[in-house]
């Protein structure tokens, strides 16, 4: 039996709208969260134009012309702007009749390259048994045939499986959503024999480690450890979906713990070092689940995983940004002193579930309403952008004296 994707009223029409665009075919992304009993669709975003597009009527004609790097550079763009619970699980195309031929296998590609890019990212590794089918939606721009299937990413020979396509009205406008402030103090060690300008590969090192100790950490959902096993909202009242949208939000304490592993003993290393990157600060986590009994276990994984991808994401968009205001090639510094982006959130209409962007403290409000209309195709209002942190989160580089 195939998967069944619930999916948002609104989807419907955004879809439909899409359609009617005089163009061959548009491509796009579908966000949601998967689950083991079903999977949820919040979103459908459409693949942005490139610069030379914009404002072009001229549209390439085949979908040999599907420009697969763009898609899968827009697919982890946007992951960024995803809270923890949510993720890109598929992927659509709009196309003619002409085309619908071409377009499953258009899919097929698309969704492979979207997930290894995404994959390539991830500080996490998933769990055995994660749900790893994704949807490849495909839609008829003149009949409006919905056709929707599914692959599983880890078989790369996998075949296309039937899944149900459902619309639903205030699909998640009572998730439950999960908030948390971690202490962030992380020390790594610059060996010698690695040189200055391997910095990023560095610094994804130690996150990798730091995202170990996370992993294994203990989490307190409004003061209380529970058993994974046990139902989120045991003991809650239920907040009805068909109400305004309205958050049920559970206050998380995150205990990390001092030694890894069972065994009392460790082995120390001694190791030469030219420096060290220290990243300290407090970050703003949150994650979002479902209001269809979820456990414990999917909601910790969900924050879990954000805590881990909200720093992984802030180094990343910092080290871009040194690249374009100082060039790649910047080497042998001793000292360097930066601040990470902070943290913002913006509401979905219609919904208790918010995305997340990150922010410069040099960067105005503009900017970021021009990045969501980019990336996610929503327009955004400045009083609707939530700075989620008053201290920022700094990077320290710092060289050994000579």
């Amino acid at each position: 039996m195939g998967r069944t994707y619930f999916v948002e009223e609104a989807i419907g029409q955004y879809l439909s709208d899409l359609s009617t665009k005089s163009k061959p075919y548009v491509t796009g992304l579908l966000i949601g969260q998967c689950s083991q009993q079903r999977d949820y669709v919040l979103r459908a975003v459409r693949t942005p134009p490139k610069e030379e597009q914009k404002g072009d009527s001229i549209s390439p004609s085949t979908l040999a012309s599907v420009d697969e790097e763009w898609i899968t550079t827009h697919a982890s763009q946007v992951s960024r702007m995803l809270p923890g619970g949510l993720l890109v699980l598929g992927v659509f195309i709009i196309a003619t009749p002409e085309l619908s031929k071409d377009s499953q296998n258009a899919l097929r590609k698309l969704i492979f390259s979207v997930e290894k890019s995404l994959t390539k990212r991830r500080l996490w590794k998933p769990t055995e048994e994660e749900v790893s089918d994704r949807a490849a939606l495909q839609i008829c721009s003149a009949t409006k045939k919905v056709v929707c299937r599914t692959y599983d990413v880890h078989d790369p020979k996998s075949s296309a499986k039937p899944a149900d396509w459902k619309y639903q009205s205030a699909l998640s406008a009572s998730w439950v959503a999960l908030g948390c402030t971690v202490n962030v103090n992380i020390h790594i060690p610059l060996l010698s024999t690695s040189p200055n300008h391997d910095l990023e590969k560095n610094t994804r090192n130690g996150l990798n480690r730091w995202s170990k100790q996370i992993e294994d950490s203990v989490f307190l959902i409004n003061g209380q450890v529970k058993d994974d096993d046990t139902e989120l909202l045991e003991g809650q009242k239920k907040l009805r979906g068909n109400a305004q949208s309205s958050t049920q939000l559970s206050d998380v304490r995150v205990l990390t713990q001092l030694s890894q592993g069972s065994s009392p003993r460790s082995t120390a290393t001694v190791q030469v070092c030219s420096g060290s990157i220290n990243l300290r600060g407090a970050v703003k986590c949150r994650a979002y689940v479902h209001n269809n009994k979820p456990r414990v276990r999917e909601a910790v994984q969900a924050l879990k995983r954000d805590i881990i991808n909200t720093l992984g994401d802030r180094c990343e968009i910092l080290f871009e940004d040194l690249i374009i205001n100082e060039g790649p090639h910047k080497k042998n510094f001793e000292r360097e002193y930066h601040v990470l982006p902070q943290r913002l959130f913006v509401p979905i209409a219609g919904s208790s579930v918010m995305l997340s962007d990150y922010k410069f403290g040099d960067e105005a409000a503009g900017e970021i309403q021009e990045r969501f209309g980019e990336m996610l195709d929503q327009t955004v209002q400045a009083e609707d952008i939530h700075i989620a942190e008053e201290f920022n989160t700094d990077f320290r580089k710092e060289g050994s004296q000579r």
